[in-house]
């Protein structure tokens, strides 16, 4: 009993280890390894992949082996032109007698020319699995962006912490200073009273800040698909300056029609439906097959007679209810639409780095501004704690000071998430990861 209360004092004694810290590197190959967007997305390139192969399939040569084994009467029955059989006593007889028959075959046939369907079907094939690559790494990107705009978020959420903590230390600084003018007889009660409301509002807004964060780190679990405690502290790290976000729209706007995956994804997908159009349209014309076959057969398995057969087939589509002409139709209609696409979405493109390029301009002037208001109204309090405490200046006058310094602080910590906001959504818009 005497041990465990000694170790339960050391344990209170000790002091509380702090929580681990993650970087923003940290966090992104966290999303990297446990996102299962990326997972989701990775299978489905590897289904694509494998639906390519499927495509590819008629092109190569089809094989086949069969083993039959049979045992059945073998009754005859007249029909006109046949002859009795010799296994029984003529036509309308009948017997249970039973026989083998072995049957082994080996078939092969290979597709000579269909006018390039089968080939456009495959290539297609390739295109789609080429475009749904590209999507996987569209799908990369937005996860990064993801987690860059949650770590930021919690960046910003800390920021409002730090700021609730020093206006919860200096309203209890004002409130020590008030109690000791009340009891001097230099401040009125109501000074007092007054000092206590601002410590006990600049408590709710420490609880408020502090819960704020671990929401904004819950937020980042999920952006980076992990699910556990979020025990941990986010750096003071933000969004480095993105190369050329000084630079006009046009000139941005040419690396990111090189850059981003959507627009090659949809350049793809337009390539695959062309060629799909083109397989439809060769299925208008004949196509050539080659098949052969061997085949060992016979009543006993240990004398088979072989056979062998090779052939030559051409089948000409003649009249098929007009489907055809309507999978064309179809098919023409799917080009228009997929170019429509590709259009639409260059055009998004460039609205997007429009706006994140405005954005980052409007974030930059926002964030010196208020960093010139914090240093304003960090004077303002120190003058007014100077007034104060000679006994010049009001509660109210200080009061007021110190809502101007918590509004400065939380609008400095907004504009920097502002900032670091619009340059990661310039790195989205550009196709950088």
């Amino acid at each position: 009993m005497i041990a465990n209360l000694a170790l339960l004092a050391l344990a209170v004694a000790a002091p509380a280890m702090p929580p681990r810290v993650l970087t923003l590197d940290q966090a992104l190959e966290t999303a990297r390894a446990h996102q299962p967007l990326l997972r989701q997305a990775a299978a489905s390139t590897q289904a694509a992949l494998a639906r390519s192969d499927e495509a590819m399939a008629p092109l190569l040569p089809q094989v086949s082996g069969t083993a039959d084994y049979q045992r059945s009467t073998a009754n005859f029955t007249s029909r006109p032109g046949s002859l009795p059989s010799q296994f029984s006593g003529g036509a309308g007889a009948g017997s249970w007698n039973t026989y083998n028959f072995f049957n082994l075959g080996l078939n092969a046939s290979q597709l000579l020319y269909d006018f390039g369907q089968s080939r456009s079907r495959w290539r297609s094939a390739q295109a789609t699995a080429a475009a749904q690559g590209d999507t996987e790494r569209s799908t990369v990107q937005q996860v990064l962006f993801n987690v860059r705009a949650a770590y930021y978020q919690a960046r910003a959420a800390n920021g409002l912490v730090k700021v609730a903590t020093d206006t919860l230390a200096n309203q209890e600084k004002h409130l020590q200073q008030t109690e000791g003018f009340v009891e001097a007889g230099t401040q009125a009660e109501i000074a007092l009273a007054q000092s206590r409301t601002d410590v006990a509002n600049a408590r709710v807004q420490l609880i408020t800040a502090q819960n704020g964060y671990e929401t904004a780190k819950a937020q980042l679990n999920n952006a980076m698909g992990v699910e556990s405690a979020a025990d941990y502290d986010v750096t003071d790290e933000t969004q480095a300056p993105v190369e050329g976000e000084d630079g006009t729209t046009d000139t941005l706007l040419g690396e990111a029609l090189q850059s981003r995956p959507e627009l090659a994804a949809l350049a793809n997908e337009v390539r695959s439906q062309e060629l799909t159009l083109r397989a439809v349209r060769a299925s208008l014309g004949p196509s050539v097959g080659f098949s052969t076959g061997f085949s060992d057969a016979g009543e006993q398995f240990s004398n088979l007679t072989w056979n062998w057969n090779a052939a030559v087939g051409i089948t000409i589509p003649i009249f098929q209810g007009g489907i055809t002409r309507a999978q064309i139709r179809e098919s023409e209609a799917n080009v228009a639409s997929a170019t429509a696409q590709l259009d639409t979405e260059r055009q998004q493109v460039r609205l997007e780095i429009e706006q994140a390029r405005l954005a980052v301009r409007a974030a930059k002037a926002a964030l010196t501004a208020a960093g010139d208001a914090l240093v304003n109204a960090q004077e303002q309090l120190r003058l007014a704690e100077g007034r104060y405490e000679t006994g010049v200046g009001s509660i109210i006058e200080l009061g007021d000071s110190q809502v101007a310094l918590t509004s400065a602080g939380q609008q400095k910590v907004q504009a920097e998430y502002v900032l670091a906001q619009a340059r990661a959504q310039l790195v989205r818009a550009l196709g950088r990861d």
